[in-house]
C-alpha cells in the first residue's frame, strides 16, 4: 500500500497560503448558511443542527490554523555576498564577547553599604 501510495501522481501542489484562504472561504460559506437556517426558523431541530454545524466549522478551524503553522515559511533568497556572512558573524562574536565582560562601572552604593555590613559580622 505504501508502495502504491508512493508511487501516485499527485496534483501540482498548492501553496499553504493558498490552501487556508480556500479552507477559510469553505468554513465562512457553511457558516453563513448555518447562521441564515437558525435565524429563519423557530423549530429547536434547526437551531440544534445549526449549532452543530458552527461547532465543526469551529473545529475544523482550529485544525486547518494547526496545519498552518506546521508549514514552514518561505526561505528568504541567499543573495548575500560571503563578506557580508563574515561581517554578521564577527558582529555577533563581537557581542558575544562584551556580554561576558565584566562592567568596568562601580558597584552600587547600596552594594556596597551590603558589603561592607557583611564584612563586619564576618560572613565575607
Amino acid at each position: 500500500m505504501l508502495l502504491l501510495m508512493s508511487q501516485t501522481q499527485a496534483p501540482a501542489a498548492r501553496c499553504a497560503v493558498q490552501w487556508c484562504a480556500e479552507m477559510q472561504a469553505k468554513i465562512m460559506a457553511v457558516l453563513d448558511a448555518a447562521w441564515d437556517l437558525a435565524e429563519n426558523s423557530s423549530d429547536p431541530a434547526v437551531i440544534a443542527l445549526a449549532r452543530e454545524k458552527a461547532k465543526a466549522c469551529g473545529q475544523i478551524a482550529a485544525t486547518v490554523r494547526k496545519v498552518a503553522t506546521m508549514v514552514p515559511a518561505p526561505k528568504a533568497a541567499k543573495s548575500q555576498q560571503p563578506l557580508d556572512v563574515i561581517e554578521g558573524v564577527v558582529g555577533r562574536l563581537d557581542k558575544a564577547t562584551k556580554a561576558s565582560e565584566p562592567d568596568a562601572r562601580p558597584a552600587a552604593a547600596q552594594a556596597v553599604a551590603m558589603r561592607a555590613a557583611l564584612r563586619k559580622l564576618g560572613r565575607r
